[in-house]
């Protein structure tokens, strides 16, 4: 399927072709809501949100977990308006919330190089959390710097640089309710 440069989000620029429909999304964030319920029967769960890009992910994700949680955000940057990581991740925000004792989900919304991920794991671990694990809407399996698996992986990501529902192109495409490769 491809995205119509017709489509008033899209700035008359054309995408190359839709990956995920925003129907397959949805079905697929309300399954991983049920499997993180599920893995997290009781402690504080304290759901943490790599912004910006995973902000929509992050928001769907919370309403799908039946349990009570925390969210609170990082900010985290490696990319600029290029389509390739820089590999420099720069910390611009981070949590003001204790993290010793808790759950922490970590939410992504693209695990790529796997650098960010790699930082902030090191980082989020010098803090004495129960536990800390990643959930991911998309997963390149190309991550050679992450260390970490990845529990909760919302779809395999072909290698193409993706825009929509949360990822962006120097921060055009966010709104977009779909996943689509640019062009």
């Amino acid at each position: 399927m491809t995205a119509s440069a017709a489509d008033p989000r899209l700035k008359g620029r054309a995408l190359k072709r839709v990956a995920l429909s925003e129907e397959t999304i949805a079905a697929r964030v309300r399954e991983l809501g049920r499997e993180i319920t599920a893995s997290y029967p009781d402690g504080d769960l304290l759901v943490l949100g790599l912004l910006k890009g995973s902000f929509i992910f992050l928001a769907d994700l919370v309403r799908q977990i039946e349990r009570p949680l925390h969210v609170d955000f990082l900010v985290a940057s490696s990319y600029g308006d290029a389509t390739v990581s820089s590999g420099m991740v720069r910390l611009v925000y981070d949590p003001e919330t204790d993290l010793a004792g808790k759950h922490i989900l970590l939410v992504e919304d693209i695990v790529d190089s796997g650098r960010t991920l790699q930082r902030l794991m090191t980082l989020l671990n010098e803090r004495n959390p129960r536990s800390i694990e990643i959930c991911a809407l998309l997963h390149k399996h190309i991550a050679t710097e992450l260390h970490h698996p990845t529990r909760f992986i919302g779809f395999d990501a072909p290698n193409e640089f993706l825009v929509g529902y949360g990822l962006d192109h120097a921060e055009d495409f966010r709104h977009v309710p779909y996943v689509a490769s640019l062009q």
